[in-house]
């Protein structure tokens, strides 16, 4: 992801330097992109920092090793820890910076296009003077709220992708067992009310063709779910629905999902009914 949205920032006529944790990928995109590969050290020293990591853990030892400079807004497009986004804020306003947690949501051709969706949540102010860098690499973006909102909405988003994928792939098993031609199903669905992203854009594309190429990993998707219930039982809420979508995303185990893009999940459940959704 990290790779196409900063593809984006030279077209604003900017300096854009590239940092990465394998620093062959940083000179690769230089080469291909106009962009200068720096060091870490280097990295940290401007004015606005975006990174695009795996996970809360990873930005939050990155930031601790290597601290912005006074000053500096850094933009935080990793699907993260709520609580985590909060500690960070609060961290770089001591220090006189800023943190805002901007999540994204398109996919990898949503990147590559520069069409994602970024939700934000921190600083007002903050989100006012990165707004137009975000812009580079967003078709929509919102401002959802104090420090921790965008990794929240983000989280219940991905959910919510989860919850569509296993409910369609439930529905598509009864169409296949009743031996009704899938992909003329799926088109009656995608123009009725049962249409969503999920029906449009991956299961003709990934599971009925059975591609599954890995554009998110499984193991991902597993986390954002997770934070989600996190939180549900923070507010000691009772929802059974999103406890169900997380039992049935948690049977893969972690170091198969790392192999797996999200929508190779719905296998589980043809392995329970025996049958293979394919067009």
């Amino acid at each position: 992801m990290g790779w196409h949205m900063a593809s984006h920032l030279p077209k604003l006529g900017i300096n854009v330097q590239v940092w990465n944790r394998t620093e062959q990928k940083a000179h690769a995109h230089a080469a291909q992109f106009a962009t200068r590969a720096v060091s870490i050290q280097q990295a940290v020293q401007a004015d606005i920092i975006i990174s695009c990591l795996p996970t809360s853990a990873d930005i939050e030892a990155l930031i601790a090793q290597h601290p912005p400079k006074s000053g500096a807004i850094w933009v935080d497009c990793t699907s993260g820890v709520p609580d985590s986004a909060k500690k960070l804020a609060d961290t770089l306003k001591n220090m006189g910076a800023a943190y805002l947690d901007a999540p994204v949501s398109g996919q990898t051709i949503g990147a590559e296009r520069g069409t994602l969706t970024v939700m934000v949540g921190g600083d007002a102010d903050a989100f006012a003077i990165a707004r137009p860098i975000i812009q580079a690499f967003a078709d929509l973006i919102e401002y959802v709220g104090e420090s921790r909102a965008g990794f929240t909405v983000k989280a219940v988003n991905n959910t919510l992708m989860a919850t569509h994928l296993w409910a369609l792939a439930e529905g598509l098993s009864i169409l296949k067992a009743q031996q009704v031609d899938l992909n003329s199903a799926l088109s009656c669905i995608n123009h009725s009310s049962g249409q969503s992203g999920i029906s449009q854009n991956i299961m003709a594309q990934r599971v009925l063709s059975r591609e599954f190429p890995k554009t998110f990993a499984l193991d991902l998707l597993q986390k954002d779910i997770g934070i989600a219930s996190d939180l549900m039982h923070q507010q000691s809420l009772q929802l059974n629905l999103l406890k169900l979508v997380q039992q049935q995303f948690n049977r893969v185990e972690k170091s198969q999902a790392q192999q797996l893009d999200f929508s190779a999940a719905v296998q589980s459940l043809e392995q329970d009914t025996q049958l293979t959704l394919q067009a």
